[in-house]
């Protein structure tokens, strides 16, 4: 019997079994057409008494808006879309990976850096312990000078001046005697007071002699003489004696003892320079002061050379 009520008098309940079976009947007929032309082989035809509640969960959408229906094979089986790699996510998994690689990497090598320096400075300070400090020159504690003793005679008459040493008894003036100038001294210890650098300096730049302290290089000149005094140091290993020489300005002071006498020099110049020049170690014809280090700190691939000039 035809059902001839209006779409107003249906219940909802009705109008969606409608709906339902119109979608059913399109499918179908969509399925049957394809199969006409060989791209779907025949299958079963849903059924037209299937319940509203089971065609309406099947047709249901999904979270991402689309429609969720199994497929049946010939035996009967559902058929679930089979597993895709994402290649997106396999990238950023293996960048990450990378990028966590590098960072332990990378802090792996600072703790090496930081434990190989932290050895080197002490070695530096057992170095330099074994270095025996400088003898004190004792206090002159006497009130008469030696060899006083009472004059010889004989039969109570003085004993005649020998002729060798009649000029330095007679009212005669004394022959001058000529007084050898003492050879210069080599630097035994520099004062930097801007950096706060105070430390000995040793006779040659090699290894062993820069674990103790600044070394002057053999062949140039002593402190106070005309000449190039060439100082060396290290500046992140042994003390690093030199860590802060690029922070020196023209016009600062730099004070160079050899023995007790300071010499007194002025900050004239700074240069960067590779380590194959060595023309900063030439001779000079005035009296200069040349203190080198490596540079940058850490990376040393360069020499920095601060030139300091006698103060009058």
């Amino acid at each position: 019997m035809t059902d001839r009520r209006t779409v107003d008098e249906l219940s909802i309940e009705e109008l969606e079994r409608i709906l339902l079976i119109k979608k059913r009947a399109a499918r179908q007929e969509r399925m049957r057409r394809l199969a006409d032309q060989g791209r779907l082989a025949r299958s079963r035809p849903l059924p037209l008494e299937e319940e509203p509640e089971q065609a309406l969960e099947k047709t249901r959408p999904s979270r991402h808006g689309l429609t969720v229906e199994p497929l049946d094979d010939k035996s009967g089986r559902s058929t679930r879309r089979p597993w895709r790699l994402n290649g997106r996510r396999v990238r950023d998994t293996a960048l990450l990976i990378l990028e966590v690689a590098a960072l332990v990497g990378l802090i792996v090598v600072l703790g090496a850096s930081f434990l190989e320096v932290r050895e080197l400075n002490r070695e530096y300070a057992q170095a330099r312990g074994e270095t025996p400090p400088p003898t004190p020159t004792p206090l002159i504690d006497v009130s008469v000078l030696p060899g006083g003793h009472a004059p010889p005679v004989d039969n109570g008459l003085p004993q005649p001046i020998p002729e060798h040493l009649r000029n330095w008894v007679t009212s005669e003036p004394a022959t001058p005697i000529a007084i050898p100038t003492p050879e210069s001294q080599p630097p035994t210890r520099i004062v930097i007071p801007k950096i706060g650098v105070d430390a000995p300096v040793l006779s040659g730049d090699d290894w062993e002699t820069l674990k103790k302290g600044a070394g002057h290089h053999p062949g140039t000149a002593n402190p106070g003489e005309r000449g190039n005094v060439y100082i060396s140091a290290h500046n992140d290993i042994y003390g690093q004696i030199f860590r802060q020489l690029e922070e020196l300005d023209l016009g600062d002071e730099v004070i160079v003892y050899a023995g007790a006498t300071s010499y007194r020099y002025i900050v004239r110049e700074k240069r960067i320079v590779e380590p194959e020049d060595v023309s900063v170690m030439y001779p000079t014809t005035e009296p200069i002061l040349s203190l080198q280090t490596c540079y940058p700190y850490l990376v040393d691939t360069h020499r920095l050379v601060v030139i300091a000039q006698l103060a009058e």
